[in-house]
């Protein structure tokens, strides 16, 4: 898209909706005033409009990474995780319910289901939030503890949970419910599809939820798939040194 001082605010956002972050944070109304061009808004709010162009140009995109997973260090793995999902997750979060607030307020008497997103979304992020910090204070310190071992081929220190399967047990069993939860969140929003009647604010919560179920299926991959079988396996081997 060719972003010029004439763009309406509300064709930015419709192109692409993280933009709508931006908007939010200099207070400019995308949504029900967004029929108004860069150059207005930025004279309302006393901003410089090549500097909003730039903001909204040099956006960052959330792409999709093609990674050898397979090939990485335990460590370097963790540190991945942590960097690129863990801080995505508690980023996102207040934007996401900041939106779902605004929208369940403005339109939940004809679109109840918003209010049913609203409370299954604040039950996932008291939930992730838990166990976010059971995996940063316990079970990844630990993994790294196994990958040190094995690099320098030292004996492994037993944890006081007897073995890495059981914290990684309760986290597949953990990752089950959210998996559940947004299954019905994505059923209660038709798939992420605003109604005919959506106003931006609704289709920005939409695309943002749609993004967070589409990190977090990639986050419990790697977990899951990769980070959790290959420290199994490197404790099995230590154990059978």
């Amino acid at each position: 898209m060719n972003i010029n001082k004439d763009t309406l605010v509300s064709d930015v956002v419709a192109y692409n909706y993280k933009t709508a972050t931006i908007f939010k944070d200099y207070h400019i109304d995308f949504c029900c005033n967004g029929n108004r061009s860069l150059t207005q808004v930025s004279l309302e709010k006393a901003i410089e409009v090549n500097e909003l162009i730039a903001e909204i140009v040099m956006m960052d995109e959330h792409k999709s990474e093609a990674e050898d997973y397979q090939n990485w260090s335990l460590e370097h793995i963790v540190d991945h995780i942590y960097n690129n999902h863990h801080l995505y997750v508690e980023k996102q979060i207040p934007e996401i319910m900041y939106y779902l607030d605004k929208i369940a307020n403005v339109h939940g008497e004809k679109h109840p289901e918003l209010v049913e997103i609203k409370t299954l979304f604040k039950e996932c992020s008291g939930d992730l939030a838990m166990h976010m910090k059971k995996e940063e204070l316990i079970l990844f310190p630990f993994i790294k503890k196994l990958a040190k071992a094995k690099n320098n081929k030292e004996a492994l220190v037993q944890p006081p949970f007897g073995t890495v399967q059981n914290p990684i047990a309760m986290m597949h069993e953990e990752h089950d419910n959210e998996g559940e939860r947004f299954r019905k969140i994505a059923k209660l929003s038709n798939n992420y599809t605003p109604p005919q009647d959506a106003c931006n604010s609704y289709k920005v919560a939409f695309a943002l939820l749609k993004e967070f179920e589409e990190d977090l299926h990639k986050h419990i991959h790697l977990e899951n798939n990769i980070l959790f079988k290959n420290a199994i396996k490197t404790e099995t081997e230590l154990n059978n040194l």
